[in-house]
């Protein structure tokens, strides 16, 4: 039953703006029903926003790190009260499924009460006593942060920036995706309205606002998680002012199934197709490529068919018998059905998995249906690059220096898996050229927020999670305190 849409405003300086000009959010699975209104914010607003955070900043730097912490408490217990009707409003706005929904906005305090929790130890003086005297090194505070985040997981990737920031004593403008803006506007406005005016601001609207928060001098650091491609105008928009940057970028990361991995280890393989479909394959961490030994190739891909049909369920993201729900927009379907003709044209296998539970809704909605392809080139489109889609190859290797070269092969280097033996496994992920690799599990069932997550190559720059995602927030300022006396080096 279509809902009355709803409408999202910028937040500029703890106020509510409204737009001269709106723009609709349709819902993925059902593409006539509007879910809600976002507005197409000006550069000129974006600048108020900046100038807003930038005025701001100096009196939330001062304030105490408990102050900070019990403000962000607040907040994470008004998005707690608030989940069921957030996880409704991604769902039909983004079209994930209502469990992955609820799995995202878990996530999402799950990272904010880790930064709560470890954000006194992490932000703390250190004070060294030595033979010269003594030294303190502090993190200070930035300044303004300019965080520009996707459509994938709006609310894991604004929070992700959002906590760190605004307790190390940071103050932020936040622009999300048009494919995804309503959820996440929510949760910031709750966010904001717990710190003073200025502190968290929101903007929404086209490349002019991207524009404007990563030229603008008044802005001390961009933190986005986007395409790599994006990324390198970011990075030359930088560059004027010396910014800092963190990255989370793309990703074709590669499992590896090792010959000693249990084909029969039915649980195993179940992680292995949600790791490769979870969320459409709308992941930047998701396994979008899988080789596996020759020796066991065949046997493989029988039971892994044979399990995804099982759990893959495809439909309306409302109905809590799917398991997989539409592409979130129609450009992306168009570009992943792309890369899947382009592979059967060069004659690969095209194997449809799982069930279609609504064919009216299917043939209406973003949908495709997840395929795994055999027989691709190594070299293929739906190899090389990131299908951020339903769709997976699985290659044959020959041993594991050849499966070590394929999975390097690539300009990225986010996430991998070795599937086997632990020990096997470990000394082939020793070798691996990514940010994280995991052990017989991949993508989110593997994420652990305590630790660093990032990537290497064209995947990213710097690190999110963990005390280092807190820390990137902050500049090491080194206090010297010398014992008084003469230099014996100096003359009189």
């Amino acid at each position: 039953m279509p809902q009355e849409p709803i409408v999202v405003n910028a937040i500029i300086d703890g106020e509510k703006i409204e737009s001269e000009k709106m723009a609709p959010r349709e819902n993925p699975a059902h593409p006539d029903e509007i879910v809600g209104y976002y507005p197409i914010n000006t550069r000129e607003e974006a600048a108020r926003a900046i100038d807003s955070a930038y005025n701001a900043f100096s009196g939330w730097a001062k304030t105490s790190i408990d102050e900070r912490i019990e403000r962000m408490r607040k907040a994470i217990q008004k998005i707690k009260d608030a989940t069921p009707e957030i996880v409704k409003l991604l769902s039909r706005e983004h079209g994930k499924p209502l469990y992955d929904a609820e799995g995202e906005i878990a996530v999402s305090l799950m990272w904010m009460e880790y930064a709560c929790d470890n954000a006194k130890e992490v932000l703390r003086d250190e004070v060294i006593e030595h033979n010269n005297g003594k030294t303190i090194i502090t993190r200070d505070p930035k300044g303004v942060i300019s965080a520009i985040t996707p459509w994938n997981y709006p609310l894991s990737l604004s929070t992700i920036k959002i906590a760190p920031a605004l307790l190390a004593g940071n103050t932020m403008v936040l622009k999300p995706s048009p494919f995804a803006p309503l959820a996440v506007s929510k949760v910031v406005e709750m966010i904001a309205d717990e710190f003073p005016k200025g502190v968290l601001n929101l903007v929404n609207g086209d490349s002019d606002i991207g524009v404007e928060l990563t030229t603008n001098p008044k802005v001390a650091k961009i933190a986005f998680t986007g395409g790599t491609r994006t990324a390198t105008h970011i990075m030359k928009s930088a560059a004027d002012t010396i910014k800092d940057l963190t990255l989370e970028l793309g990703g074709n990361d590669a499992a590896i199934i090792l010959k000693d991995f249990d084909v029969n280890d039915e649980r195993a393989m179940r992680r292995l197709v949600i790791s490769n479909f979870l969320t459409s394959g709308q992941i930047c961490m998701i396994a979008k490529r899988v080789y596996v030994d020759r020796s066991i190739y065949d046997q493989f891909v029988e039971k892994y068919i044979e399990v995804a049909n099982k759990w893959i369920r495809v439909g309306d993201p409302f109905n809590k018998d799917v398991t997989i729900g539409p592409v979130n927009n129609r450009k992306q379907m168009e570009y992943v059905q792309s890369l899947i003709d382009d592979a059967a044209s060069k004659g690969a296998k095209v194997i449809k998995l799982g069930k279609v539970l609504d064919e009216d809704i299917f043939e209406t909605g973003y949908f495709l249906q997840p395929t795994v392809v055999l027989g691709a080139n190594y070299d293929d489109p739906i190899v090389v690059e990131e299908q951020f889609g339903p769709t997976v190859p699985i290659l044959p290797f020959d041993d594991d220096n050849h499966a070590i070269k394929l999975a390097n092969d690539s300009i990225y280097g986010l996430t991998s898996s070795v599937w086997g033996e632990e020990q096997h496994a470990l000394e082939i992920a020793k070798q691996i050229q990514a940010g994280t690799t995991m052990i017989n599990t991949a993508a989110v069932q593997g994420l652990d927020v305590r630790f660093p997550f990032g990537g290497v190559k064209q995947s990213g720059i710097g690190r999110e999670y963990g005390k280092e995602g807190i820390l990137a927030y902050t500049d090491t300022h080194v206090i010297n305190i010398p014992k008084v006396g003469e230099l014996a080096y100096i003359p009189e």
